[in-house]
């Protein structure tokens, strides 16, 4: 969303004496013509150009309705229950609102959300200026996640919860370490800088979140685009801008970490990961960190960006943290993203057996790229994941290997024709992916050219960010029954969109949808594996199925295809020899008791205590549980124990760090795979 800096004092002197404040903002908030044909060109787009049969009846305006105030007050902490009831008479015409270009009514509720946080945002820095005199202790509870709760009936229902809630961010800040100075300036910050930004909205920035509660009740990947935010895409499009390499999102009032760029800044420092939240900023010039609790994505995003070669500070809380004290702060150097970290890359793992070792061929995929414009332009040699992919093989079978794996883990998809070609690396001609489109119609792609590269052994590796492209190129090796497929769910991003230009401002549209050749979607549920392993990202936090609105899963019909191998014919030996190998080692087991108590300690924490030591005893009490299960894991392996959780993040040390056994014991099945098929060909022969 754009945002417009309001003029004040003498350039507005004549205006305002003419309006009061109130009738100023209300003034600068209103809806324009463009508006109001875009609103139109949006309704127009998602009842005939959207993938889904988008029927905007009423039981679709009351879902958009309700996405408009999940975005306006998420946590029900602004507008009362008689607000709601007096904006009610808009539910169910929402339609006829973007038809007509009636869009009053939004910027009216908008209007009222505006004047209720304004209040509150100055009864909160009235408080903080009178003095935080608060005793920690209390009885007292603050839930942490209200979007289910009631609606307030009253303001002091609402003073009462931003009483807790003034309290907790002050404890916070408390228990991190500051004293009551810094406590007082830290949360006086937060607070003018939440009111500055909510009194520099315009009216492109509310006609942006109303069309965010319109597209995003149809699907989360449908999006309008104002004219600032399409410029940024298309900047985005052309560019590597310079960064840190992550992927972040919105996650209430905090701004979330999705994904890392493969061979990014963040990505080689080993600082951050995926659910990690980030709560403060700042730069390597400045002592001061901006607190971003609270502050819009595309603020924070501005914050990070920053030229190459310079330091930015993060605080932040770790996946794994229940409580928001639990804060670090991380350096990270501006840099582009390195094309050689993302170029596929191989090695050879050693698996011990009786009769000798077995070498395993393993080669990294880390995103599906080509260089389009050399491709266009019909040169001979261009840089892509297949020609890499392929000189990779070629070396691998030079120094002789017993079975090939390909790791696509955290690899967020790419060029389609990419998934294509690869797959051609592999079988000798056929489909990849079926392709459906807004009316039905079934495209095919798939591999044109006869022969293989690789006939031996194959496994591909997924996780929860295996996404997209490499979702297609797993599934396609699983319905082939080429190899075997192992790891974690992968993402479950199976549509396609489109970048519409609008008379004012884009719409990017789902227009179409992936099917594996077996007839499956991709879509919502991604390829299971063959054989699970545990995965330290949480699929309630990252992936498809965590987004609102996600389009279904569904199936299409299969299209003809040959069978290359019988891999699920194995696939009980392969489980059980798989059990035996991970029972017992001390990083799969951490793995997996990791994973349960993460989510046991997401259902048990639903609130948190306003008592200080009562606060403390429950966060170290997690953090013991945490800090005495990685202690277990070293003890097993020989290493030294740690004294602080955090100290295990990015250590260069280990020789094999967690996430590293995933791809030893992904050979260790390929192994097995590998002579379990060549006992069956030679009982054959």
């Amino acid at each position: 969303m754009s945002l417009l800096v309001v003029l004040r004092h003498t350039a507005v002197l004549t205006l305002v004496m003419l309006l009061s404040c109130a009738q100023l903002a209300l003034a600068q908030i209103q809806p324009n013509d463009a508006q109001r044909q875009a609103a139109l060109e949006v309704a127009e787009s998602l009842r005939y150009g959207h993938y889904a049969e988008t029927a905007l009846d009423d039981a679709w305006s009351r879902l958009a309705f309700d996405r408009y105030l999940e975005i306006l007050d998420g946590q029900r902490a602004f507008l009362l229950e008689s607000d709601i009831e007096e904006f009610r008479h808009f539910e169910s015409r929402i339609t006829d609102m973007l038809f007509e270009g009636d869009l009053a009514p939004a910027y009216q509720l908008y209007q009222r959300y505006h004047d209720r946080a304004e209040t509150r945002f100055e009864w909160l820095l009235d408080a903080i200026d009178g003095g935080l005199d608060f005793t920690y202790e209390s009885d007292m509870r603050l839930d942490l996640d209200r979007r289910d709760a009631d609606w307030a009936t009253n303001e002091e229902e609402l003073e009462e919860l931003w009483r807790k809630r003034l309290k907790n961010a002050a404890l916070t800040l408390d228990i991190s370490g500051q004293d009551s100075e810094q406590v007082e300036n830290n949360l006086r910050q937060r607070y003018e800088g939440q009111l500055s930004r909510l009194r520099q909205t315009n009216g492109e920035d509310v006609f942006g979140m109303f069309m965010a509660a319109v597209t995003s009740s149809i699907d989360p990947h449908t999006e309008y685009l104002s004219p600032r935010q399409g410029e940024s895409f298309d900047i985005q499009m052309r560019l590597s801008l310079e960064g840190i390499g992550a992927m972040l999102q919105s996650d209430g009032e905090y701004v979330k970490v999705t994904s890392l760029v493969p061979g990014g800044p963040a990505d080689r420092a080993g600082v951050l990961e995926p659910a990690d939240r980030i709560v403060g900023v700042g730069q390597e010039d400045e002592e001061e960190t901006v607190n971003v609790v609270g502050m819009r994505l595309d603020e924070v995003v501005d914050l990070i960006r920053g030229p190459k070669g310079t330091v930015v500070r993060l605080d932040v809380v770790p996946a794994e943290a229940v409580d928001m004290t639990r804060s670090h702060t991380v350096e990270i150097t501006r840099d582009t993203v390195d094309l050689e970290e993302q170029a596929a890359k191989g090695e050879i793992i050693e698996v011990e057996r009786d009769d000798g070792n077995k070498r395993i061929g393993v080669i990294t995929i880390p995103t599906f790229y080509v260089d389009f414009d050399a491709w266009q332009s019909g040169a001979e040699e261009f840089r892509s994941t297949t020609r890499d992919v392929a000189r990779e093989v070629e070396r691998l079978k030079e120094e002789g290997i017993d079975g090939l794996m390909l790791d696509l883990r955290n690899n967020g998809g790419g060029a389609l024709q990419e998934a294509n070609s690869l797959l051609g690396l592999f079988i000798d001609r056929g489909p990849t992916v079926q392709v459906r489109d807004a009316r039905g119609r079934i495209s095919l792609y798939g591999d044109t050219e006869a022969g293989t590269l690789y006939d031996g052994p194959l496994a591909v590796l997924v996780n929860r960010l295996s996404a997209s492209a490499s979702e297609i190129f797993a599934g396609a090796i699983q319905d082939y029954g080429r190899g075997l497929v192992l790891g974690s769910a992968t993402f479950g991003k199976g549509t396609v969109q489109t970048l519409n230009d609008l008379s004012h401002g884009q719409i990017k549209l789902t227009r179409a949808k992936f099917y594996r050749i077996s007839g499956e979607s991709t879509q919502h549920r991604g390829v299971e594996p063959d054989i699970l392993f545990p995965d330290m990202v949480d699929p309630e936090r990252i992936g498809e199925s965590s987004l609102d609105n996600a389009l279904e899963w569904d199936i299409v019909q299969a299209v003809q295809y040959r069978n290359y191998g019988e891999p699920w014919e194995y696939l009980e030996t392969l489980r059980s020899r798989h059990r035996d190998r991970a029972d017992s080692h001390p990083n799969f087991v951490y793995l997996k008791e990791r994973v349960e108590l993460a989510r046991r300690m997401r259902e048990e924490q639903t609130t948190v205590s306003l008592d200080r030591e009562q606060r403390l005893q429950e966060v170290e009490a997690r953090d013991a549980e945490q800090l005495a299960l990685e202690n277990r894991r070293r003890e097993a392996l020989g290493l030294d124990l740690l004294e602080e959780l955090i100290d295990a993040r990015g250590e260069e040390n280990e020789e094999e760090p967690v996430e590293r056994v995933q791809v030893t014991e992904a050979a260790a099945i390929l192994a097995d795979y590998a002579e379990l098929t060549q006992r069956r060909l030679a009982g054959r022969l």
